[in-house]
């Protein structure tokens, strides 16, 4: 088994709450609230020790709210990496109005980062990375860090033989299409930014796997996963395509299955799965994690229940 690396630059300590009712001007008597550590890098980490393996976090954290999130972070299934940065790490304000079940979630902003605070993270990020094994660069980036630097992590991190997926959004993500050979191992899109990135609606898995191996072609990845929601994933490399899907399941929250997603799926590879077959990892992890409540991730026996029922088509 190979080693495992996320990458977490704009964490939000998560505060969830409810309260009877949200109603403007009134001063709301909210219950008491829980705290958990948020973000994409850190919530696949934690995906991929739910499931049985173990992987480092690297956290960009700030100030007393990091502090924080640093001692939750000694609860959770994974390895901190802790990069210290000025300023103060977001919160994320979640609040429930009980009478109706609808959630208001509120996401404060992040510290800004420097053009030379993001070179000393790649290089930090470098320092960390397991020797011939995967960075998992997760989640949104700060303000100030510059549209290229998943592109710059990735060919930096293959001095060390290390493989980097990418699953990000919004400029980062666009910008990409600017770049020719951009050495990342494995990009994963969900319906909307496949749809940003391509410039119209992919409707049927063959277009969908066209435009993933356009990508490939273009020498954006060299492992393309394009998300479709309940009808599971796509999945093309230089050799094939293939659609993956399990079987359908009641439906509790949404949240967190892209994260349980990519856990799985790197947890398969870095244990020498082929990408297909960690494919279908993948897609039984986000079927799980649509079934648990709130925010919670896949669980381990509703993972390897859901694999066994997966289908995995050639395209």
């Amino acid at each position: 088994m190979t080693g495992i690396l996320t990458v977490t630059l704009n964490p939000a300590l998560d505060v969830s709450t409810s309260v009877d009712r949200v109603r403007p001007e009134d001063k709301l008597r909210c219950a008491m609230p829980s705290l958990d550590t948020g973000g994409g890098g850190v919530n696949v980490a934690r995906a991929i020790g739910e499931l049985g393996g173990r992987a480092g976090a690297f956290v960009a954290l700030a100030g007393h709210t990091g502090a924080q999130f640093r001692d939750l972070l000694e609860d959770e299934p994974l390895d901190p990496v802790v990069f210290d940065i000025p300023g103060d790490t977001r919160q994320s304000l979640a609040v429930t109005d009980e009478g109706t079940g609808e959630q208001f979630r509120f996401v404060m902003p992040g510290p800004r980062w420097s053009p030379d605070l993001a070179e000393a993270a790649i290089r930090a990020i470098v320092a960390a990375a397991p020797r011939d094994g995967f960075v998992v660069l997760s989640g949104s980036q700060p303000p100030g860090v510059p549209v290229h630097f998943p592109t710059g992590l990735a060919a930096e991190i293959e001095a060390v033989g290390a493989r980097l997926i990418l699953d990000t959004s919004g400029p980062p993500l666009r910008a990409l299409l600017g770049v020719g050979h951009a050495r990342h191992h494995v990009l994963r899109l969900d319906g909307a930014e496949s749809a940003e990135l391509a410039g119209r609606r992919l409707v049927t898995r063959e277009e969908v796997a066209d435009f993933a191996q356009s990508l490939i072609v273009g020498g954006i990845a060299e492992v393309v996963v394009l998300a479709l929601g309940a009808d599971g994933s796509v999945l093309a490399t230089a050799q094939g395509r293939w659609h993956a899907n399990t079987i359908d399941v009641p439906v509790k929250s949404k949240v967190g299955a892209g994260d349980s997603f990519v856990g799985a799926f790197t947890l398969a590879l870095s244990r020498g799965a082929a990408p297909e077959a960690a494919l279908v990892q993948g897609c039984a992890a986000a079927s799980a994690a649509v079934m648990t409540d709130a925010t919670a991730l896949c669980r381990r026996e509703d993972v390897e229940a859901l694999a066994r029922t997966a289908t995995l088509t050639p395209l």
